[in-house]
This record gives C-alpha cells, sequence and structure tokens, in this order.
C-alpha cells in the first residue's frame, strides 16, 4: 500500500479498532490543521443552510416567482453537478493545489452571493441575476466539492479517518438543525435579500480558516490520456467502490422519490400543520446528530463495513413507518418522529463509515476524480428520483407510491451483500 506521504508514517496493519484509545484528546482539539478544515466547514455548512431559505424566499416573496421560475432555479444551482463534476476532478488532479482552489471557490461564491443583496439595495434585482449567481455558485461548489477528498485525506492520519468523517458529518446534522431556523428567524426580522449576506460572509470565514490549513500537496496526475475517465475506471474495476456506488445510487433515487412527495403526502393525505413538519424535520436531523456521534463506537464495536451496511437499510427502512402513519393523532405523530429520527441516524452511519472507507481505498492522485465521477451518479439520479415520485404518485396515489420506492431503496442495501463490504473489520488499503 502507498501511504500518504503528508501523514505520520503509520503501519499498514493498524486496524480501526486498535487504534487511538478513548483516553486521547478529540482530533478537533489535537490538530491545528484539521481544526482549521473543520471551523471552515462549519461556518460555510451554517452559511449555505441559511441562504437555503433565504434564497428561495428572496424569488418568491421579492420577485413573486411562479412554480415554473422556481424550477428553473433549482435547475441552475444542481446542473454544474452533472456537467462539470469530471471535468473540474481531472483538472483539479493535474493542475494540484487544492486547497487554493478550495480558497477561491470561497472567495467566488462570497462575492456572487453579495450582488444579491447589493442588487437589491439599488433596486434592480431580476430572477435573471438569481439564475446566473446560482448557476455560478453552483459551478464553484463542484470545484470546491472535488479538491475537498484530497485536502482531508492529506491532513488527517490513516487511523484517524473515521473519526474525522464522524467530526464532519456531525457538523453537517448539526448545521441542518440550526441553520435552516436560523434562517427563517432572520428573514422575519429583515428581508429575505439582506439574510444572503451571512452566507458570503461564510464563505469568507471558510477562505479565512482554509488559509491557515498548510500542507504539502498530494501528488497530481501526469498521465496524458484518460484522465478524464479515470476516476469513473477506478470505480469499475474496484468492488467495494463499484458495490459502494451502485448501492447509493439506488438508495439515493427511491428516497428522492420518497422526498418529493414528503412535504405533499404529510400535509394533504395526514393534515400535519407546517409546523409540525419543521418538528419532525429537525427530529430527523437530531438523529442524524446521534448517529454521526456514534459511528466511530460502533465501527469499532461491529466493523466498519457492517456498519455501513447497517446504516444503508436504517436509513430508508423506517420510512415505512411514514408511508403507514395511521390511526390516532397521537400515535400518527409518533410514527412520524421515530421514523425520521431513526432516518437520520442511520444517514448519518451511511455516510460517515462510507466516506471513510472510500477516503482510505482511493489513491491520492485520482481522489479528485473519483469524487467527480461520484457525484455525477449520486446527484445524477436525485432529479430522476425526483420525476419518478411525481410520475407515481400521480398515477398511483402518494401513499402507494411512498410504499413502493420505500421498498425499492431498501433494496439498495441489499446490493451490499455480495460485495466484500460486510466483512470490513478495519479501513481497507489504499489501492495500487
Amino acid at each position: 500500500m502507498s501511504e500518504n506521504a503528508l501523514t505520520p508514517p503509520l503501519p499498514d496493519t493498524l486496524p480501526a479498532e486498535a487504534a487511538p484509545s478513548t483516553r486521547r484528546r478529540p482530533l478537533v482539539a489535537e490538530s491545528p490543521l484539521f481544526r482549521n478544515f473543520w471551523l471552515a466547514h462549519l461556518v460555510s455548512l451554517v452559511g449555505s443552510q441559511i441562504s437555503l431559505v433565504a434564497l428561495p424566499l428572496t424569488a418568491v416573496l421579492i420577485l413573486h416567482a411562479r412554480a415554473a421560475q422556481m424550477g428553473y432555479l433549482t435547475a441552475a444551482i444542481t446542473v454544474p453537478t452533472l456537467l462539470f463534476s469530471l471535468h473540474f476532478g481531472a483538472w483539479v488532479d493535474r493542475r494540484g493545489r487544492r486547497r487554493q482552489t478550495m480558497m477561491a471557490a470561497d472567495i467566488g461564491r462570497a462575492f456572487l452571493l453579495g450582488s444579491i443583496p447589493l442588487a437589491y439595495a439599488l433596486g434592480v434585482l431580476t430572477l435573471a441575476q438569481l439564475y446566473v449567481v446560482g448557476l455560478l455558485a453552483g459551478t464553484l461548489s463542484v470545484l470546491f466539492s472535488v479538491s475537498y477528498p484530497s485536502v482531508l485525506a492529506a491532513i488527517v492520519p490513516r487511523e484517524r479517518v473515521v473519526e474525522a468523517n464522524q467530526t464532519v458529518h456531525g457538523t453537517i446534522a448539526l448545521s441542518y438543525v440550526g441553520g435552516a431556523s436560523i434562517g427563517g428567524a432572520l428573514v422575519q426580522v429583515i428581508s429575505a435579500p439582506l439574510v444572503v449576506v451571512c452566507d458570503a460572509l461564510s464563505f469568507l470565514g471558510s477562505a479565512f480558516f482554509l488559509r491557515r490549513v498548510e500542507f504539502r500537496d498530494p501528488p497530481t496526475e501526469t498521465a496524458e490520456r484518460g484522465h478524464i475517465r479515470a476516476g469513473a475506471a477506478f470505480i469499475r474495476r474496484t468492488p467495494i467502490m463499484l458495490a459502494s456506488v451502485a448501492s447509493m445510487a439506488t438508495i439515493n433515487l427511491f428516497t428522492f422519490a420518497f422526498f418529493a412527495l414528503f412535504i405533499l403526502y404529510l400535509t394533504r393525505s395526514l393534515g400535519v400543520s407546517p409546523g409540525t413538519i419543521g418538528l419532525v424535520m429537525a427530529v430527523g436531523a437530531l438523529g442524524g446528530i446521534v448517529g454521526a456521534v456514534g459511528a466511530g463506537a460502533i465501527s469499532r464495536r461491529i466493523g466498519v463495513g457492517v456498519t455501513f451496511l447497517a446504516g444503508s437499510f436504517l436509513f430508508p427502512a423506517p420510512l415505512l413507518l411514514v408511508a403507514g402513519a395511521s390511526g390516532p393523532r397521537p400515535l400518527l405523530l409518533a410514527m412520524l418522529f421515530v421514523a425520521e429520527f431513526l432516518s437520520g441516524l442511520g444517514l448519518m452511519m451511511q455516510d460517515v463509515s462510507g466516506n471513510s472507507i472510500t477516503l482510505a481505498l482511493i489513491p491520492d492522485r485520482l481522489r479528485s476524480r473519483v469524487q467527480g465521477a461520484y457525484m455525477v451518479v449520486n446527484y445524477g439520479v436525485r432529479p430522476l428520483g425526483a420525476l419518478l415520485g411525481g410520475l407515481l404518485g400521480s398515477t398511483i396515489g402518494l401513499r402507494p407510491t411512498l410504499f413502493i420506492v420505500i421498498c425499492c431503496a431498501i433494496g439498495g442495501s441489499v446490493v451490499l451483500l455480495a460485495s466484500p463490504i460486510p466483512r470490513l473489520r478495519e479501513l481497507p488499503d489504499q489501492e495500487a
């Protein structure tokens, strides 16, 4: 195995469960590099969750956007992932300088989002500007995302990869709880376009902390041909990666079909109020925090592969309670809360263990390209899932559709049973 030259030398045989005792200080306290990387991630995530509320409200409340125009805005933000992930991954692996690339993406997004409140203050804000800002900011987000795994792998010792992912994904879950609620409260106090300033400032804060993450950049790609396809080729020829991507694509396809109908089903079929829906979603985020915090201990107890398999099953399976929710009001609400909590728990178990496995497995020179190929598949199936959910829901009804798509999503975890993943007690060696 070729160890990352940028991390302290570690024995190749070090198992995940034998790594540092519980008396060791948390990685975020022990490593200044990881601490600054984590702080950059934290401020950016909270800002983005605020903007996730403020940007659509700007379109709706200030510019009076209609349903089709909201669809265009969502498409503008998400389509860069499909268009540019492979090419950006290849470009970053050849160019190197990942940290500087992430900083440039942060600064670019700050200026793009900052143009929205400025245009609003001058009275010239238009939907066209929101489309352009969404498209360009989405493009920079792709550039940031394909650079991210290489930086994380370079600053975290191999035996603490699970802990690092546990911290990062716990932050993501926490931002889901706090960011959206802060955004909603701020929109109540000041106008939606001005709230977007918070997101712009968060990207500048992210760039500031990334500037303090000093490390020697991982090796760059030297091949003259085939480097754009190399990420997809690595996934195809690596059984662990192929099974992981196939499972995630299946789960994402059908869970996005579920979530496309989720709000409509709760409001129209179950008569749940908007305030209660917010509580249900907050409980799901709380389950995510618990899952992120406990993922490391679970991996040490049952193995990282079984943890990934368990999370892949536990993420969609409890949603059957949502589809079957009925009976007296307290029972119905209890079913919703339990389903969301357990689903959030499973999602974070899946994310922490799955990302740790791939971070350990992928060679340094291929990280950005594999991430790009993974993003094309993972994000590419999401709009297809939403369309599938809408089509089935309008054809056979909401409740039958939810049962069908959740059962199909559970099938995504079954894909893993025939792969080497359930046998992974510890993190795999890096592929040659």
